[in-house]
């Protein structure tokens, strides 16, 4: 085997597919290969290229594979040598396949750089075994390549009790929606440690959480957070808070950002829900995200307690955060005691949001996990979903 930018095959073994394919290099003088003509394993099609003894692979065919089986004789001095230099050559995983390898012929070939070593003749069922950790792997890349830009969008409360965790699940299982179309995701994190009910707010019910990825330590990744994610019907993912209530000191800064960059590289669009009380690694969130949205009501303990919040991120060198007021159970009327006008006079700057009054719909929505719009469309809160969910859309630069 020689590797050269010229190789010298039967182009009549060659499938037309759109997807990558598996290059097959064997010998056709062993075992049956016409039998493996437009089959595929592992949702990969099979390409045959078939191979005599000193024909040479073009390694410019191999980079554009989704992997190489590359057929190897134990008896062919440097064989084990030679695959070996070609895996170091490519980025493309090999396979290295011969009939009845000793277990030293084996061994070398793993230590070249062989993804794995299969027997001869090919059977499919031994290429799914052993194509199926590449295809996993090609997909996790996809995801990872499709998510777009990282982007995070906290939510804070000015208190408790203003339904901002429902507002939240509703906001983001919407958002889900529309980036599922255009081939992005979205996650829902709930870093209310202490009282968070985000995913019970979906109709969901996971059995693992957030504290299970903090248990992981540094062996947390995508592959772990999507272990740990519940899928809504939306589309959204969500990991929920801990199940039982969990001291805020049991986060720390370096924690909480690692969790939040993780999300972020596997999913795209991050939503995360804070708690109430402020901590250091609250903070440094609200300091990495890209939107903040305020959640308060028209009163004025509610509206009180916002401009205290409102200060403190100015005085944390926090002022530059685009923070965003939307004011919950909002009513319109002539005669009511504290008005739009003079949330925007304490809070001192302009009310970005309001979500109508509709305690009916939202706690129906709540009770059976689902969005607000399959409850009552026409209904103004869900045409005030509608355009928040279209303005978060817009202020993170998001194409549909």
């Amino acid at each position: 085997m020689r590797m050269s930018g010229d190789n010298r095959r039967d182009p009549s073994w060659k499938a037309s597919d759109t997807r990558p394919a598996v290059q097959l290099y064997l010998n056709v003088a062993e075992g049956d290969a016409g039998a493996l003509a437009g089959a595929e394993a592992a949702g990969l099609p099979l390409q045959l290229v078939i191979t005599r003894p000193g024909d040479e692979i073009d390694l410019a065919e191999v980079d554009r594979a989704a992997a190489a089986i590359i057929q190897v004789a134990e008896d062919e001095d440097g064989a084990a040598e030679r695959f070996g230099a070609m895996a170091r050559a490519t980025e493309t995983p090999l396979i290295a396949a011969a009939f009845d390898p000793s277990l030293s012929f084996v061994r070398a070939l793993i230590r070249g750089g062989a993804h794995d070593v299969i027997p001869l003749p090919l059977d499919v069922a031994e290429l799914e075994t052993s194509l199926q950790p590449i295809r996993d792997e090609m997909q996790a890349r996809d995801r990872r390549q499709s998510t777009g830009p990282a982007k995070l969008i906290t939510m804070i409360k000015s208190e408790g009790g203003v339904g901002a965790t429902a507002l939240m699940g509703q906001l983001a299982s919407r958002f889900a929606a529309l980036e599922n179309r255009a081939g992005r995701e979205a996650l829902l994190l709930d870093l209310d440690i202490q009282f968070g009910d985000a995913a019970f707010q979906l109709g969901l019910h996971p059995k693992l959480g957030v504290d299970d990825l903090l248990a992981a330590g540094t062996r947390m990744d995508g592959d772990m957070m999507r272990t740990v994610a519940a899928p809504h019907p939306s589309g959204l993912n969500v990991i929920a808070a801990p199940a039982e209530i969990t001291r805020l000191d049991a986060l720390d800064v370096d924690q909480a950002l690692a969790l939040v960059e993780a999300a972020m590289k596997e999913y795209g669009t991050v939503f995360v829900d804070l708690p109430t009380n402020w901590t250091d690694w609250s903070l440094s969130l609200l300091a990495r995200s890209d939107l903040v949205i305020m959640v308060c009501e028209l009163s004025i303990a509610s509206l009180h307690r916002a401009k205290r919040q409102l200060d403190l991120i100015t005085a944390q060198d926090l002022g530059h955060l685009d923070v965003r007021i939307a004011v919950n159970r909002f009513e319109k009327g002539l005669f009511k005691n504290v008005t739009r006008e003079d949330a925007e006079r304490v809070l001192g700057r302009p009310v970005a949001y309001t979500l109508a009054n509709d305690h009916a719909t939202m706690t129906a929505a709540i009770e059976q996990g689902i969005p607000v719009a399959e409850i009552r469309r026409k209904g103004a809160l869900n045409k005030d979903l509608k355009i928040l969910e279209g303005d978060v859309a817009a202020r993170l630069g998001l194409e549909r």
